[in-house]
């Protein structure tokens, strides 16, 4: 059992970018021509250079400029930016110590470096030279890898304060004063942990991220005396990997035979368990240091950097990490990744854990594969602290899970079978793009990233769905290699069409991929289409392509077939009748459209052959439709029971505004909440196995009475109960009873966060697009409460019809028939020439209100029949049941009006019911509803100007008139302006 204080953590995590911020791009190189020429060594040494930071995956290489005299050099730095002068003597005679004096003398500030051949003359000579004011002097051998460890040494010093604070890198400290044996350990040292970081760089889920993570890598610190080695432990004691020492260099000033060894005497008090290495020439030092515990390698041996190598291999956690036995030192078992080692945690023996805990090992592993949230946490768990293993093992395989799930947020990975698991959740196979929807999940994944504000409920998750995209570079390989694009653009029937793709073949690189993705899903998977111009931000495309779902089988291989037909039907969804003619409306090119396919785990729980959601839903961040005291940027979800595919085929759902769970009109009365709720809801058939894929690609999903729900036991907390016998809706499920999909358990009574977390994915969505979104999403509610949202799709509100470029308030009276400040809907709508308006002259009663609504219904009909539109005035309540209130009117009977107009007359002035009777109706099929009181001045209506038009239809009741011109219905939801202007 893991004890209370180490249950509950958050690892912080660390961005990358901001480490390694201050480099080295310019070098100027001062030498005489054939210093210069000894350099270049008939090959560029700037070229050897880039090709050296190419191997090891480093990025920025320098420039470099060659100058032979100091009127050269001080030519060249002040016209240009250089970060670095490497001065080089020659021989005895050549004064480059002046002209390296000199050059520092006019750029104090700028770093110098020497770099001499070492002869007799120029050792001599160097012993009287103060070499205080140059950064370093290093001895020239002839080998270009010492220039890339001179530029990386002065990095890691320029670096080191900031990226220890920002980033917890660790540092490895050298302290030798042997100008001749640094300059050969050092390449040596940086060539071997460059190689190492690009190594580890391999656990980053894509290119740009392991790029990113080389930056993490240790930095390598020289120390010339005892006094600069132990000022730089004591100030970063927390973050030093190890310690390479030579046991012969000033103390004090003077050379002290034994500095070395009093130097990690000190550090080991401090630390028992860092990894402590003397380098020397003298043997007897051997014996010295292996008697203090710590590690020796001979400088006069001919492999002593293969020797240091397999030390830090060991001891620095560079390489593998190998559990040993504590007794034998045999090896166990060997780790080469972090998830490997998640994998592993609790096959160890516990003796082996035991000694590799105790001594700090894991946290160090960690720390040089620059996995510091982990290595950080680890590190103050100390087997003194806490004397359980199975708690170790616990805690260490929690901390990595949620490291991976916190890396895996917000990052498009690139599919890796070794890699991909449970703890996984987004990654793509192929290098071409993502498609609309594939885009809008990754950024939909990000919002959650950078959001922790979402995860802030007890009991709730918010998440996208487990992920894999094929990018649409497979598509175009699948289209070529199975030769398609000539039945593809033909004019062949769909089912034609489908037969042909569903004979094609798909890459078998793909299978293994495909087959890791159902171990790590093992639930319905869904494939869905991803195409380029879908969700693009200004084109409308969004339900054009087929969406596919398929059941989780044990059966691998039936599974395997399954997937391969739905990514098929997918893929021939691009070229269907539909598609082309779509294509053609928006002014798309066909042969412009790509696919990529989104395999994702179907959001539900599995019943009895079905599976489903409790909830699923559409979420609008502008509600164009608001009533009582909603804003139009309060939002409106559609809430449904089921598969979200319902909502989208135009189901009945359950509006709600985030902002108000508790203002539904739905269910504010028994006839509307029984008449006006969720009576079906869609499934998963789970037990429709087999390749007979369908151009309808609903054709395995079942449409069930909300009474089969009852059946599985899934309404909990999102139904209602009807009492026939007291005439109420009981919130809850009771035995007998109609059960009503109310919803009210989450939306009134907090079981779960819900309209929280949807306020929430509203505001992040809408702020992050810039505009107003639309999200699909699903959401599953267990029996203890808890439960997880999953964010589906996200895509900017786009309508035509609801572009409004101009403001309706600012129009002009003059121009309108009738103005609206209490309206409904938004949009603009320019193809309607009729006004249909209730004669109400001094001889109008409400008696005659039901006789009025079947003139109406007459109207109604000869313009569905010649299918045009029209507007519709009227006084006191459309659909009112009470006719005293309004005309009885039904929705069919008024079903070709485009805006309905409620008008207060003086003698009959009613509270208007803002198309309340017909609410479901008018947000379907975006129909405006104007209330107009004159008597308050709120709106007009220019009666009298229609009266004087002649009627094209007249009852007794009612008129009919048209102008000339199509009339120009303004909408503003926003601000509920509504006004109809003459053509």
């Amino acid at each position: 059992m893991i004890p209370q204080e180490y249950s509950k953590f958050i690892l912080k995590d660390v961005t990358f970018v901001n480490l390694m911020m201050r480099r080295i791009y310019n070098v100027l190189i001062v030498a005489n021509p054939y210093d210069a020429f000894m350099l270049e060594d008939d090959g560029r040494v700037e070229e050897k250079i880039y090709n050296e930071y190419v191997e090891l995956g480093l990025r920025y290489p320098p420039t470099f400029t060659q100058v032979s005299t100091s009127e050269e050099a001080y030519q060249v730095l002040r016209t240009m930016n250089i970060d670095l002068v490497i001065c080089m003597p020659g021989n005895a005679d050549n004064d480059a110590f002046s002209v390296a004096r000199d050059i520092k003398a006019g750029f104090p500030k700028i770093h110098c470096v020497v770099l001499t051949p070492f002869s007799h003359g120029i050792t001599k000579r160097m012993e009287n030279e103060d070499l205080s004011i140059f950064d370093y002097v290093f001895c020239w051998l002839g080998n270009t890898n010492l220039i890339l460890s001179i530029i990386k040494l002065i990095e890691d010093k320029m670096n080191l304060d900031h990226d220890i604070q920002e980033g917890n890198v660790q540092m490895l400290l050298l302290v030798e004063d042997s100008i001749r044996f640094y300059s050969s350990i050092l390449p040596n040292l940086y060539n071997y942990i460059l190689a190492q970081s690009k190594r580890f760089s391999t656990e980053a889920l894509n290119r740009h991220a392991a790029t990113l993570r080389m930056r993490g890598r240790p930095k390598v610190v020289l120390a010339r005396n005892y006094e600069e080695a132990m000022a730089l432990y004591s100030k970063y004691s927390d973050n030093v990997l190890g310690v390479i020492s030579d046991v012969r260099f000033p103390i004090n000033g003077v050379k002290d035979s034994e500095a070395g060894l009093k130097l990690l005497r000190n550090i080991h008090k401090d630390n028992p368990y860092l990894p402590l290495i003397v380098e020397s020439t003298e043997s007897a030092n051997r014996e010295k240091a292996e008697a203090e515990g710590f590690r020796f390698v001979d400088k006069n041996s001919k492999k002593m950097s293969i020797d240091l190598r397999a030390i830090m291999e060991e001891h620095m956690g560079f390489g593998d990490f190998i559990f040993r036995d504590p007794k034998t030192k045999a090896e166990i078992m060997r780790i080469h990744s972090l998830k490997e080692l998640q994998d592993n945690i609790f096959k160890i023996p516990d003796d082996s854990m035991l000694y590799h805990i105790s001594r700090n090992h894991m946290s160090r592993w960690l720390s040089a594969r620059a996995i510091f949230p982990v290595s950080e946490y680890l590190k103050k768990i100390t087997w003194d602290r806490l004397k359980d293993i199975t708690a170790h093992r616990e805690i260490i395989f929690d901390a990595i899970v949620q490291y991976r799930h916190m890396k895996n947020l917000g990052v498009v990975a690139v599919f890796d079978r070794m890699k991909f698991d449970a703890y996984s959740h987004f990654a793509r196979i192929g290098e071409g793009s993502l498609g609309g929807k594939g885009r809008g999940l990754a950024f939909l994944d990000n919002i959650i990233k950078t959001h922790p504000d979402f995860n802030t409920f007890a009991g709730a998750t918010v998440q996208i769905p487990k992920t894999v995209v094929l990018c649409t570079d497979v598509f175009d390989q699948f289209m070529e290699q199975n030769n398609l694009y000539q039945i593809a653009l033909s004019d062949a029937s769909d089912d034609e069409i489908l037969r042909h793709f569903l004979h094609a073949q798909l890459p078998d690189s793909l299978i293994a991929d495909f087959f890791t993705f159902f171990e790590a899903v093992k639930c319905p998977i869904a494939i869905r289409s991803s195409s380029l111009l879908e969700d693009a931000h200004y084109q409308p495309f969004a339900g054009i392509y087929s969406t596919y779902m398929i059941p989780y089988l044990e059966d691998k291989y039936a599974m395997l077939e399954m997937l391969a037909c739905a990514i098929k039907g997918v893929y021939a969804s691009v070229y269907y009748k539909d598609s082309k003619a779509y294509m053609t409306a928006t002014s798309n090119v066909i042969d412009q459209e790509k696919m990529a396919v989104i395999l994702q785990e179907v959001v539900g729980k599995q019943y009895d052959g079905r599976y489903y959601p409790n909830i699923s839903g559409v979420l609008r961040s502008l509600n164009y439709y608001p009533i009582g005291d909603e804003c139009a940027e309060d939002g409106i979800a559609s809430l449904a029971l089921g598969l979200g595919k319902y909502i989208v085929d135009g189901g009945q759902t359950l509006r709600v505004s985030p902002y108000h769970p508790n203002q539904i009109l739905q269910t504010s009365e028994l006839d509307t909440a029984l008449r006006e709720t969720q009576t079906r809801f869609y499934a998963l058939d789970t037990r429709h196995v087999g390749n007979d894929f369908k151009v309808d690609d609903g054709f395995n999903i079942l449409n069930l009475k909300v009474k089969e729900a009852e059946r599985d036991n899934s309404l909990n907390y999102i139904a209602s109960t009807y009492d026939p016998y007291d005439q109420v809706i009981r919130d809850g499920i009771y035995d007998g009873g109609r059960k009503v999909i109310t919803f009210a358990s989450v939306l009134q009574h907090g079981v779960f966060p819900l309209p929280q977390l949807l306020q929430l994915s509203m505001k992040y969505g809408a702020e992050s697009m810039r505009r107003p979104v639309e999200i699909e999403f699903a959401c599953n509610i267990n029996q203890d409460r808890t439960g997880a949202l999953y964010l589906l799709q996200i895509r900017p509100i786009v309508d035509s019809k609801q572009m409004l470029d101009e403001d309706v308030a600012a129009v002009p009276d003059a121009d309108c028939i009738l103005r609206s400040h209490n309206s409904l809907g938004h949009g603009v709508t320019e193809d309607v020439t009729d006004i249909v308006y209730v004669k109400t002259d001094d001889r109008f009663t409400a008696s005659d209100n039901p006789m009025i609504a079947r003139e109406i219904e007459k109207i109604n009909k000869t313009y569905l029949d010649n299918g045009t539109n029209y507007v519709l005035v009227g006084p006191g309540r459309w659909g009112s049941s009470d006719s005293w209130l309004g005309i009885p009117v039904k929705w069919p009977h008024i079903s070709a009006a485009r805006v309905i107009v409620e008008v207060a007359l003086k003698n009959y002035r009613v509270d208007p019911s803002q198309g309340t009777h017909f609410f479901q109706n008018l947000t379907s099929f975006g129909v405006g509803y104007f209330t107009i009181d004159e008597n308050r001045g709120e709106g007009f209506f220019c009666k009298s100007e229609l009266d004087a038009m002649p009627s094209v239809m007249e009852t007794e009741h009612v008129r009919v008139v048209r102008f000339a011109r199509p009339l120009k219905i303004m909408m503003d939801g926003k601000r509920q302006e509504g006004a109809v202007l003459r053509g």
